[in-house]
């Protein structure tokens, strides 16, 4: 956490900052769908409490907690309290693993008679060498979040919803997994901050011997892996269980699903849970194929020179991965409005026998080209 009692209080208060914000993003998210929603079917959306409707999101909070909370005598009450706390902690983790942007140095400085510093802070709650395995770790582990809420609700719906759930992420987490072998190729790191840091500057690779370099166009991962980009998009709608890939809530069939036993604040939790993917999948996105918080063509250099402060630029970059980052969320709102569910036979065909050969495919043909091409 830090060599010293300062660095390690920042880096205390930062780990804080991050988590509180990701839950705290979470109403405004939901304010933001509704108005997406009113936006794509020609209607007005929030608009009667506060300015555009803001004060709608005091309501939602306020309400599920004067709510009573009812547990069925018959129902594992252990894991029934456990499920909901479970939806919330892996995306929590692996959001705080994400860098947010370029990290800055602090020279050493004296204070209070005692010479502190150098430091250098990440904009991340935790900056890990093997980041990408770790992320992939841990948000599989949302999925024991549905299943011990599915069979701890002793009912039979969201014992179904439960079974749905298992199944999906085991279908689309192969998918997922192998769309990311080829920009670790490409790329070489399992480190976020290395696979940013790879996309900076214009786009460049080098073709049987020869370096080329196309200028009018950035380094990112889309431009190198656009299949590779799609698979994980979609994999990654699938894995937090939004329109078209909502099968383990589906309200017409399983009234809802995993979940369709708790409410308060308990639902709540699942809410965020599943919010919280959404802002994990959006900033994935914009780390592995979008320059994370890169802005070509100006590098950290140039930029340096304009603002003259490291913290400055850090704080520059940051909004530039928000900007990139909040795009993405618009995108999840934007598809569950548009796209009809799935089938269940069609979802399970869909990541078994298209997905999957698709994402092998795109592996092998990465692999062969960097080895041929180098």
């Amino acid at each position: 956490m830090g060599q010293d009692i300062f660095e390690f209080s920042i880096n205390f208060v930062k780990l804080h900052v991050i988590l509180f914000s990701m839950i705290g993003l979470v109403p405004f998210m939901v304010w933001a769908e509704r108005r997406v929603s009113a936006l794509i079917q020609n209607r007005l959306g929030p608009n009667r409490y506060g300015p555009f409707g803001l004060m709608q999101i005091l309501a939602d909070l306020v309400k599920p907690l004067m709510k009573e909370d009812f547990v069925k005598s018959k129902q594992h009450k252990a894991l029934y309290y456990i499920a909901p706390i479970l939806a919330v902690v892996p995306p929590a983790l692996v959001f705080g693993a994400i860098p947010f942007s370029a990290p800055f140095s602090i020279p050493a400085f004296e204070l209070w008679g005692f010479f502190l510093g150098p430091y250098t802070f990440h904009f991340q709650a935790f900056h890990l060498n093997t980041a990408v395995v770790f992320a992939l770790g841990i948000s599989s582990l949302s999925a024991y979040a549905l299943l011990a809420a599915g069979w701890s609700s002793e009912s039979k719906y969201p014992m179904l919803g439960a079974l749905r759930a298992a199944a999906q992420n085991i279908s689309y987490e192969l998918a997922l997994s192998l769309s990311l072998v080829g920009v670790l190729l490409l790329f070489n790191s399992l480190d976020f901050l290395e696979i940013i840091r790879a996309q900076n500057g214009p786009l460049s690779f080098s073709f049987f011997g020869k370096n080329v370099v196309w200028s009018f166009l950035p380094n990112w991962g889309i431009f190198y892996q656009p299949l590779g980009a799609f698979i994980f998009f979609v994999t990654l709608i699938a894995e937090c269980n939004r329109i078209p890939f909502d099968l383990p809530e589906a309200e017409a069939e399983l009234v809802s699903g995993y979940h369709t036993e708790y409410g308060g604040i308990k639902l709540i939790l699942f809410y965020i849970g599943e919010y919280a993917h959404i802002m994990v999948s959006s900033a994935l996105m914009v780390t592995f194929y979008f320059g994370g918080f890169n802005l070509y063509p100006w590098t950290k250099d140039s930029l340096l020179s304009f603002f003259g402060s490291e913290i400055m630029v850090s704080l520059f970059l940051f909004m530039v991965f928000l900007l990139k980052f909040f795009f993405f969320i618009f995108v999840f709102m934007w598809i569950r409005w548009s796209l009809p569910r799935f089938r269940y036979n069609q979802l399970m065909d869909l990541g078994w026998k298209s997905l999957l050969p698709w994402a092998l495919f795109n592996t092998v043909m990465t692999a062969l080209l960097i080895f041929f091409a180098n």
